[in-house]
Formats: structure tokens, C-alpha cells, sequence
């Protein structure tokens, strides 16, 4: 099973959400534990991933080696990928 981390900036938008998305993020990163790469999507000309859950996206870096997934950065869809 693999082991969620998330960096310091990510940490600071995932505070900015309302309780509700806060609880699709949740529920969403413990579905991917086990089986990421069946959840995520590979971003072009880039190593990260994406999650979508709902409007928002999570940019991930997955660790195959260490069983780690970090979270990036997160957002709204129209303003993640800028």
C-alpha cells in the first residue's frame, strides 16, 4: 500500500477548501493506495500524474520504488494546469 504525502504548498490549498471537498480529496486518495495507476492519468511532456475528483485536479508524483505518492499542488480544474 502505498503512502500519501503532501508538500507544504499543497497543504496550504487543500486548507482553502470547503469541508465537503476536503472529504472527496480524502476519500479519493485512499481509494488510490492501492492501485494508483488505475485512477490516475499521466500529464504530457511531464514525470506527474493527475487525479481528478469532480471540478479539481491533484498533481501527484508517484513513487513506484518507495510506495509513495505525493501530492503536488491542487485546484480547480481551470486554474491547475496554468
Amino acid at each position: 500500500m502505498y503512502e500519501i504525502l503532501f508538500t507544504n504548498s499543497a497543504k496550504e490549498q487543500l486548507k482553502k477548501f470547503s469541508q465537503s471537498v476536503k472529504e472527496e480529496v480524502g476519500s479519493a486518495l485512499e481509494r488510490i493506495k492501492v492501485r494508483p495507476f488505475s485512477f490516475v492519468k499521466k500529464l504530457r511532456n511531464s514525470q506527474y500524474y493527475r487525479l481528478r475528483v469532480g471540478s479539481y485536479r491533484l498533481i501527484l508524483d508517484i513513487n513506484s520504488n518507495q510506495l509513495i505518492i505525493l501530492v503536488i499542488e491542487l485546484g480547480h480544474r481551470r486554474n491547475i494546469y496554468n
